[in-house]
């Protein structure tokens, strides 16, 4: 299985609960190298020879191949693809860059589709399947979010597309977040505002990445007759906005 961003927080826990369940794991990552070591160190202390590490800036054109290729150098077949990688922050109207588009698009929605396409033959073989997260604010959307926002319904409406396309041999699904773990970059460090989002929670508390990766390895592993569908995992946070 090929995991993209899947070195920290949510996607380390994707990998944790896809690794536990039994999957031989390609592991992306850009960045986050020491994280990527560390998490690999802890799965092959329980499973030698289950989990590659591979480096790639899904801006490039050419790495939706490079990864694809090196899950077959690896194990010789691919039977997933979780699509998990992304850029999220504001941008406020007015002030937006066209740096931030190429990231925000570029990480959200055209990389998803360069990685769907490239893995597809190989996921046909495989009956495989493919799970993209998006983002519960599709639906309602953040304030000064509006680049960010609209990657993720793309990514919706990729999804869904997807599933038309690849069936029968391959299903597509999505799983929209609500709020899981706080951005790192203090955008909601005020307890005020996230006292407000924690009451506007039907569970009245924030999730847990482990709800995430249930819901992914439920797609996965668990689903066979489920395609074209995006489940929101948010507490009921959705229903309250």
């Amino acid at each position: 299985m090929l995991v993209t961003g899947g070195a920290r927080r949510v996607g380390a826990a994707i990998c944790r609960r896809l690794h536990a369940a039994g999957a031989r794991l390609l592991v992306h990552y850009r960045s986050a190298a020491a994280h990527a070591a560390r998490l690999k160190d802890e799965l092959e202390a329980r499973r030698p020879g289950s989990v590659v590490l591979a480096e790639a800036d899904l801006l490039r054109p050419a790495s939706a191949e490079a990864l694809v290729a090196a899950a077959l150098a690896a194990y010789g077949r691919l039977d997933a693809l979780v699509n998990n990688a992304s850029s999220f922050y504001a941008t406020p109207l007015g002030m937006i860059t066209g740096a931030q588009w190429d990231d925000l698009i570029g990480t959200n929605l055209r990389a998803p589709l360069f990685l769907a396409q490239a893995a597809a033959p190989e996921l046909r073989k495989a009956t495989g399947a493919i799970v993209n997260l998006i983002d519960i604010h599709v639906e309602r959307p953040m304030r000064d979010h509006p680049v960010y926002t609209a990657a993720k319904g793309g990514l919706a409406a990729l999804t869904r597309s997807l599933a038309r396309d690849l069936a029968p041999q391959i299903r597509v699904n999505g799983v929209a977040p609500g709020t899981i773990l706080w951005p790192e970059d203090g955008a909601w460090s005020d307890e005020a505002a996230r006292r407000r989002i924690i009451e506007h929670t039907a569970l009245g508390r924030i999730g847990e990445p482990a709800d995430i990766a249930g819901t992914v390895e439920f797609l996965l592993a668990h689903a066979p007759y489920i395609t074209g569908q995006i489940i929101a995992v948010d507490g009921g946070r959705s229903i309250m906005l």
